[in-house]
């Protein structure tokens, strides 16, 4: 991998950053990572200073990294003056792991994010170990609307102001940085955002997690709602951070009366090496591959005339856990984007625990051949959603389809409840 030769070695400190999350970094760096957050700490607020006329502002936009957390990508923002000796990239992507009750928020949506800032160098090191592009867009703003912007961050970064409450899609570390961009600049500012594509908030999402980390990408259309299948704005597009920098480059400033270019210049700080995911085992192939083992199944069932529920047990137990978890973010979540979410048709809630009332001893109540059908109406009404998944939903459905066919087919080899006594 190539680095840049003009890193000084005393900068090469690994320090982790992602798009809008910050993860605890490795045990090798704690130590440097010490002395710099002293630093950080000790050194004064920069608000009330005066940037000089060799003063640059710059969007810093990397790429998605192989982690989870990474895979949109992150932006900053870099603010440079030599003169000064100032060097500080501004993220609002970090939160506090000492927040009282921090898994419980974070699960919840209501952990608190905050603005936090860094020398670029260190991070610059890190991101090109992990192989991940680095462009930086210099932007061409007035020596006012600098100052301005400088001051909108640094009071931002207050301990009163530096946190927010964060919104994967509408309020998190790239719409922020689009947000400081218009307070400084106001009117003199044409942003339109994001107009070469006009896709939902899912597809997006699709495009940097389909092919890329499919499982996770399943995962998370089967998380988000309704909400998520909006088309998502021009601005609105923005979330993301490469179109964030494309929107900057269509972006215009006023001066002179003349429209302006708000990018001044553009530098691939570091070029990643392209790398394919090329795996086969996808969610795609197994449900299919599972869907043709369960048909055969219980095709067999049938014709043999074996009368077992084990396999039913199993199924609908994680159709109704997966079901729970989506009432779970449905109701008791504040990200804003899993209400409304169409998969509990399929993933009924109450089959966990009305599964384990089935057995092969004796027939259940009238009440479970009209949940039968009730939920056979579901079923079909879940074909309505095939995209959601990019057609992956498919073969579940072929297999609670057909097990649900057997399970019908089978109440009546099961024997009659004994009738009580008069």
């Amino acid at each position: 991998m190539k680095l840049l030769s003009s890193l000084p070695e005393r900068h090469k400190v690994p320090l982790r950053t992602r798009f809008c999350r910050h993860p605890l970094p490795g045990p090798g760096t704690f130590r440097r990572l010490l002395w710099l957050g002293l630093f950080l700490i000790m050194r004064p607020s920069f608000a009330q200073f005066s940037l000089s006329a060799d003063a640059q502002v710059s969007l810093i936009t990397v790429g998605p990294g192989d982690e989870l957390y990474s895979s949109f990508g992150h932006s900053a923002l870099w603010i440079s003056d030599p003169t000064l000796g100032l060097d500080r990239a501004y993220s609002y992507g970090t939160f506090n792991f000492e927040t009282s009750n921090f898994y419980l928020k974070f699960m919840r949506g209501t952990l608190p994010y905050q603005i936090s800032v860094a020398p670029l160098a260190p991070q610059l090191f890190y991101w090109q170990s992990e192989n991940r592009y680095v462009v930086q867009q210099v932007l061409a703003l007035t020596p006012e609307q600098k100052q301005r912007l400088f001051g909108y961050l640094e009071t931002n970064l207050l301990p009163e102001n530096r946190e927010y409450s964060y919104k994967f899609f509408f309020d998190n570390c790239s719409t922020r940085l689009k947000d400081a961009l218009v307070a400084a600049c106001g009117d003199s500012l044409s942003f339109p955002g994001y107009t070469q594509d006009t896709l939902s908030f899912r597809q997006w999402i699709d495009r940097y997690a389909y092919v890329q980390k499919p499982w996770a990408d399943f995962g998370m259309d089967l998380a988000i709602g309704a909400p998520s299948d909006e088309v998502a704005t021009p601005l609105q597009a923005t979330f993301l951070p490469d179109n964030l920098s494309a929107a900057f480059d269509e972006a215009r400033l006023l001066r002179n009366g003349q429209p302006v270019p708000l990018v001044a210049a553009t530098t691939d700080l570091f070029v990643s090496t392209p790398d394919v995911n090329d795996s086969w085992f996808t969610p795609k192939f197994f449900f299919w591959a599972l869907a043709l083992l369960i048909v055969a199944f219980t095709v067999w069932q049938i014709q043999t005339k074996r009368l077992h529920f084990g396999l039913d047990k199993v199924l609908f137990t994680v159709v109704g856990l997966v079901g729970w978890l989506i009432v779970l973010l449905w109701f008791g979540t504040n990200h804003g984007v899993t209400a409304w979410n169409y998969d509990i048709l399929w993933a009924f809630p109450l089959w966990f625990p009305l599964i384990f009332r089935l057995s092969h001893h004796r027939k259940p109540g009238a009440w479970f051949q009209f949940m039968l059908m009730g939920y056979g109406i579901l079923l079909l009404a879940s074909t309505a959603n095939l995209l959601k998944h990019n057609y992956v939903v498919i073969p579940i459905l072929l297999i609670l389809i057909t097990r649900v066919y057997y399970l019908n087919n089978a109440l009546s080899s099961l024997p009659p409840n004994p009738t009580p006594n008069a």
